[in-house]
């Protein structure tokens, strides 16, 4: 029986990066395609027992290195809006962003460089929801400008990337 390996930080890997032996990359790749694979069925295609994946996939999921959640189809319930929103700041940028991550219809929060300095996504109900989040984000003192950009159609949405 295979011992699953403790997933490490390593010394001389990027601050903050995880190191991965093969059979974990392969298991985060079979439920990148499908995350309602069965274990027995990943186990085949690795190599290991049912078992065994089981207990990899929970250090993974306790590691934070991956996530199994449903990805949804905001417009099938209820949500008609999406957009992405560029926002410009002054002072400390994690401050703002700890802000509008308490901010429930925002999903994604990501500071950038660039033009701007954070980006955030949300998924509303209607154009007024749209408004009234953006008050929220206007109304937080170091915001000084937003720029919105409406969603019109998703092209493609993938969350299969593989692993390194």
């Amino acid at each position: 029986m295979t011992t699953p390996p403790k997933v490490r930080r390593d010394g001389e890997s990027k601050p903050g990066t995880v190191v991965l032996d093969e059979i974990s990359k392969k298991i985060i790749e079979e439920l990148q395609g499908d995350g309602r694979k069965p274990y027995a069925a990943i186990g085949k295609a690795v190599g290991l027992s049912e078992a065994a994946v089981r207990q990899r996939v929970q250090r993974l999921l306790d590691a934070g290195v991956m996530q199994i959640v449903a990805v949804t189809d905001p417009l099938t319930l209820g949500f008609s809006r999406q957009a992405m929103i560029g926002i410009k700041c002054e002072g400390d940028l994690e401050t703002v962003a700890d802000e509008l991550s308490a901010i429930a219809e925002i999903d994604y929060v990501v500071l950038t460089a660039g033009s701007l300095d954070i980006m955030v996504e949300v998924v509303c109900e209607s154009d007024q929801h749209l408004l009234e989040i953006l008050g929220k984000i206007r109304a937080i003192p170091t915001v000084r400008a937003t720029e919105t950009f409406v969603y019109l159609k998703l092209h493609k949405q993938t969350y299969s990337w593989g692993t390194r």
